[in-house]
């Protein structure tokens, strides 16, 4: 019968074919593991507590002289950080873990899941669960740690010129309006979706009755914008926060009568204007 320090020691013998050297001489910008699946406890801007699950991806750069990393590395640095559930506080000490531990010159970890914030109706107050895309990414290097946030919202976008020439109303759709931006200080999830949806004709609901469907379109018909419209006002309340000092911030407008959609985008580096 084998003895677990017998299998100890045979492993010990067994030969690391990933550190061996490579004569290619080709560097490798990313290589790692992706989609593993692992839950994240996240505070809510109430607080109180979300746990969702999220799929992460995790990178290592590889010089040019060594064939291979290590990939169960990846998953024993995230299961030691992270015993029940990552949080987004420790993901800068994650990545750092993951470049020592394999030996590398940077490290990149992103973990991406759906947040539910609760909303209320506007008239009736049927409470509903809305769904967000959010990713945080962050880069650890020689330089620092660079730590990045991503949200995404849906919305309702309604045209200018379709209000304008039409007689009986103007063509209206649903638009995703996303935000990635680094931060001096915290900034919440549930704060910059709601800049998000801010940003649009009108924010959409989970629940809404017949009162709340009445208000919803009359308030979007009322504010009427182009994907240059919903992009630039974005940037406007974006470059407002001084908590905020990059953003780069995109709108997609999935049009109700074009077989294509509206685009639009804006990057912006804050620290540049205060030079």
């Amino acid at each position: 019968m084998t003895k677990p320090h017998d299998t100890c020691s045979s492993n010990a013998t067994m030969p690391d074919v990933q550190s061996t050297a490579d004569a290619r001489r080709v560097a490798i910008d990313r290589v790692g593991v992706k989609d593993v699946v692992y839950p994240v406890r996240l505070a809510t801007i109430d607080g109180g507590t979300q746990t969702t699950v999220a799929t992460i991806n995790m990178y290592v750069s590889l010089p040019h002289d060594r064939k291979g990393t290590h990939m169960s590395r990846f998953l024993e640095v995230l299961n030691e950080q992270s015993r029940e559930a990552l949080s987004p506080e420790h993901i800068p000490v994650i990545t750092r873990a993951i470049r020592d531990r394999l030996d590398a010159e940077s490290a990149h970890f992103t973990a991406s899941f759906t947040y539910f914030i609760e909303k209320h109706a506007p008239v009736t107050g049927a409470p509903g669960l809305m769904n967000y895309e959010v990713t945080f990414e962050c880069t650890a290097s020689d330089a620092g740690d660079d730590m990045v946030m991503h949200v995404a919202a849906p919305a309702t976008s309604l045209c200018p010129c379709s209000k304008e020439i039409s007689e009986y109303g103007a063509h209206n759709q649903r638009c995703r309006i996303e935000a990635a931006v680094r931060t001096k200080s915290r900034v919440w999830i549930e704060e910059l979706a709601r800049l998000l949806e801010r940003a649009a004709s009108h924010p959409v609901y989970a629940v809404l009755k017949r009162p709340d469907e009445k208000f919803v379109t009359e308030k979007a018909h009322d504010n009427p914008k182009f994907v240059e419209d919903i992009i630039r006002d974005l940037a406007v309340m974006l470059d407002a926060d001084d908590r905020i000092t990059w953003y780069h911030i995109t709108s997609e407008n999935y049009e109700s009568i074009h077989s294509h959609n509206a685009y639009a985008e804006i990057e912006k580096d804050k620290s540049s204007d205060q030079q």
